[in-house]
């Protein structure tokens, strides 16, 4: 009679060094980045918290940070974790629109308790070391139907980021205020990829 195990392997670790975070206070052009990297070719992973609130308003649904942030963390957090995981499975190196820490980053920044699970997720779902931050740039920053902060809670965003992602670990590189292309070039040169 054929026995069956029950344990299974663990899955190989990805390559983290090749995901690559975009992180920062809303408003700063992290978006805008990661758009034209992807256009440029690149892998890229999208913000959670936009499509979180996008999926949650179109169904009248409670996850909204305006009605229970804690539950729209949690949605954060399983977009976040789906999104490593499809990164695993890619051989180019991906740039993700926000990450784990940012979760740790925004229940501090709204004095919630950051629970256990989500301590555990920020130390074992790794990226690339180096973490792009975009810093707080008044002349770009804009409100819209997802982004309702002030431009003063967008700040305090940005230093929750900062904090959260030295918390872990991460080394902090501020992008430059600087157009698009700049950007771009400032990034693929750190990571030694030139775009084509």
């Amino acid at each position: 009679m054929p026995t069956t195990s029950t344990s299974t392997a663990a899955a190989p670790e990805p390559d983290t060094e090749r995901f690559t975070v975009i992180t920062g206070g809303p408003g700063a052009g992290k978006s805008t980045l990661i758009d034209r990297l992807e256009h440029a070719g690149h892998a890229r992973t999208h913000e959670a918290g936009r499509a979180v609130i996008q999926d949650q308003a179109a169904i009248g649904g409670r996850a909204l940070p305006w009605h229970d942030r804690e539950l729209f963390a949690e949605l954060m957090l399983a977009s976040d974790l789906r999104s490593h995981r499809r990164a695993a499975g890619e051989r180019a190196h991906v740039f993700f629109d926000r990450g784990i820490p940012d979760i740790v980053g925004y229940l501090r920044l709204e004095g919630l308790p950051v629970p256990p699970h989500v301590h555990a997720a920020a130390q074992r779902f790794r990226y690339r070391r180096r973490v792009f931050i975009a810093p707080p740039w008044p002349e770009i920053y804009v409100r819209d139907a997802e982004r309702k902060q002030s431009y003063e809670t967008a700040c305090r965003t940005h230093e929750a980021m900062a904090a959260a992602y030295s918390a872990y670990g991460y080394e902090l590189v501020p992008l430059p205020r600087a157009s698009v292309e700049e950007r771009v070039r400032f990034v693929t040169q750190d990571i030694g990829r030139e775009p084509a």
